[in-house]
């Protein structure tokens, strides 16, 4: 019942790919992937391809234009959208146990958390349950590109820890990938994620290794050139940190005297310029009038830009130029535009920094007030790290325990349809057996009735040549009798009045002739029934019939379907019974081979009658056979033995799969 249950929907499913409907799904994904549109042109048509895709209601269908749509929404900035449509793909996938679509909707929606920075943790879940899956189906390149956003939130919730072995987990999983620009810009990534954190951690050296690495990649790059100069800048601010300012200086100078660095990217030129002056303020440079205008320089360019990272990195720096200055009013101003800035764009780091900038530069209870929020923020922010980092752990452990618990649920669904299909394939068996015992017991049981109308029939024969002996003797007998005794006494009264005719007398003689004329028809007329008495001809035997019920209830119990021709030149009361008896073995003998071995559907059976030879032929539509590897067989014996035995021959003509004909020729002996 499963298996027609199986076979009865996978008929549904290719019956519907079939349809109309279906036709109409293929034109509107296509259409929606075709540059004759616009953008919202394309979503129309994808929509159109989802709307359709549901009234199939085949989930592999719709999985698919739900995945067209969700990309063009992606295109339109459409970003609820796209949540949308993947959290649709992500439940029907579930649904359908389809691993690789929850593992891309699984991407997507981690990606959609990861973009807003509000839910990281969202993202993480999302994230980690696609790498699982991607680590179970060998996913390197998603595997590499999830990793990548997992360190980056990690990083952000400043898990350094955490955020250095996912990047170097990935590392390794990029060595199974080909060496491209994606893999270069991936390693590079990862290099630079090390490099950061351990930055942030105080570990110079092993910060400027990984920046080194992560240049190195850079230089592969065919179009490498800018992640060169943001490696270089990352090592600069890895030795303005470390103190080596001369070194930083440097590096700084060098990327800002790149030509074009301003149309290459300025919002990288507004960095350099910034960090270039505030170095040379750290390194104790007095030239503040060059060094203001640089800030301002770096200001302008990042407000032009509308950059409100760069403008916050340089407000504080400004700021803290001024504070070194003692010109406490330009940088109490500066503190107030980097603590605006850094609330709007929630850059906590940066925030606590314009607190304690403000704390130093606002007298009395406002700067101590300044402090005290900046404590508290700092305990606050500490507090939440270690929360982020649990939780972080938290989502791994139950995400590995849900795999555990769906791998524990795939296993037993497993187990039920294994059980099932057992169960199935043991009922078929017994039906099968049961069937075929039925089958047997009905063939034996026609066997045996076969074998007793052979008995009968031979007995039949046997009783008919006694009787057509006896019949035979019996006409001799009477065909002596008139000829010797009633003809010879007719004949003798005959002569004797035809001796009267010499009497005298009309009257008499016509008399006697009479008589005599009516002696003589008597005569002629006992003379034919005695020859016709004294011939040995015995009308129809009926051997045609018999064997025409033979091969009637054998087709039938071997479900054949038959053709059966004869001539009426061969006269069967002429053959012997041995011969007729062997010709209907050799027949039930082959007929029995078709239905053993041959696994025909039809035979044709003819008698001829050719140069005094019975002609049998037998063919069948089977599979055929070699004739000289079987001719050891039984039932090839038999029909060879029972010819030979009436001095006949046999010829087995056949090919594989080409049917077999049999034909037999045996003397006609009249």
């Amino acid at each position: 019942m499963l298996l027609i249950l199986i076979f009865g929907i996978r008929s549904y499913s290719q019956n519907k790919l079939k349809s109309s409907e279906y036709d109409s799904v293929l034109k509107f994904r296509k259409n929606s992937t075709s540059e004759k549109f616009t953008l919202e042109q394309q979503l129309e048509q994808a929509k159109n391809a989802v709307i359709y895709s549901e009234k199939l209601k085949i989930d592999s269908v719709l999985i698919k234009s739900n995945a067209i749509y969700g990309a063009i929404c992606l295109y339109l900035d459409d970003f609820e959208g796209f949540k949308g449509v993947n959290f649709k793909n992500y439940k029907l996938a579930k649904t359908i146990n389809d691993s690789l679509t929850i593992a891309m909707a699984s991407h997507n929606l981690g990606w959609y958390h990861h973009r807003n920075r509000v839910h990281l943790d969202s993202a993480y879940y999302y994230y980690s349950k696609a790498y699982q899956i991607s680590d179970h189906l060998d996913l390197f390149s998603r595997q590499v590109d999830i990793l990548i956003n997992i360190s980056e939130i990690q990083n952000l919730e400043k898990d350094y820890i955490g955020s250095e072995e996912s990047a170097i987990k990935a590392i390794k999983l990029a060595e199974h990938l080909p060496r491209d620009e994606y893999t270069f810009e991936s390693l590079w990534l990862l290099y630079n994620r090390i490099g950061d954190g351990a930055t942030t951690l105080k570990i110079f050296d092993k910060a400027i290794e990984y920046h080194e690495k992560a240049y190195a990649m850079a230089k592969k790059m065919k179009d490498g050139q800018i992640l060169q100069l943001y490696s270089e800048n990352n090592m600069a601010h890895v030795y303005k940190e470390k103190g080596d300012y001369e070194r930083a200086l440097k590096i700084y100078e060098s990327i800002l005297g790149q030509k074009k660095l301003f149309d290459l990217d300025p919002s990288f030129y507004a960095l350099v310029l910034d960090n270039v002056a505030f170095t040379k303020f750290l390194a104790g440079s007095t030239d503040y009038e060059r060094l203001e205008n640089m800030f301002k320089r770096a200001y302008h360019v990042s407000d032009s830009l509308n950059d409100p990272i760069n403008k916050l990195n340089v407000t504080i720096d400004l700021a803290k130029f001024y504070k070194g200055q003692d010109k406490n009013e330009l940088a109490l101003s500066y503190a107030e535009e980097s603590y605006r800035l850094a609330k709007e764009i929630s850059f906590n780091d940066l925030l606590l920094e314009s607190m304690m900038l403000l704390s130093e530069l606002k007298p009395g209870d406002e700067g101590r007030g300044y402090l005290k929020k900046h404590i508290q923020l700092s305990d606050s922010l500490l507090a939440h790290e270690r929360g982020i980092r649990n939780k972080f752990a938290r989502i791994a452990f139950e995400t590995d325990q849900m795999e555990l618990e769906n791998e524990r649920i795939a296993a037993e669904k497993m187990y039920w349809v294994i059980s099932s299909m057992v169960l199935m394939v043991t009922s078929i068996l017994i039906y099968i057996i049961i069937a075929q015992r039925n089958k047997n017991k009905a063939l034996r049981f026609a066997q045996v009735q076969q074998a007793t109308n052979e008995e009968i029939y031979n007995l039949m024969l046997s009783q008919q040549e006694k009787i057509d002996s006896a019949r035979a003797e019996e006409k001799k007998r009477i065909s002596r009798e008139l000829h010797d005794g009633i003809l010879t006494r007719i004949f003798g009264a005959r002569f004797s009045l035809d001796s009267y005719n010499l009497s005298e007398g009309e009257e008499a003689v016509q008399r006697r002739a009479k008589y005599i004329s009516e002696l003589k028809i008597i005569e002629d007329d006992i003379r034919d029934i005695s020859h016709d008495l004294n011939t040995d001809f015995v009308a129809d035997s009926s051997f045609m019939d018999i064997l025409k019920g033979l091969i009637e209830k054998q087709t039938k119990v071997y479900q054949l379907q038959y053709q059966f021709e004869y001539t009426d030149h061969i006269d069967w009361d002429l053959v012997s019974n041995k011969t007729k008896i062997n010709i209907y073995r050799m027949l039930q003998e082959s007929l029995q081979n078709i239905y053993k071995h041959a696994r025909a559907k039809t035979v044709k059976i003819s008698f001829r009658l050719k140069k005094s030879l019975i002609c049998l032929k037998i063919i069948d539509d089977g599979v055929g056979f070699d004739p000289n590897k079987s001719k050891k067989g039984i039932g090839i014996k038999n029909i060879n033995a029972r010819a030979k035995e009436l001095n006949g021959t046999v010829v087995f003509v056949s090919q594989m799969n080409q049917g077999t004909t049999i034909k037999v020729k045996i003397p006609y002996k009249t």
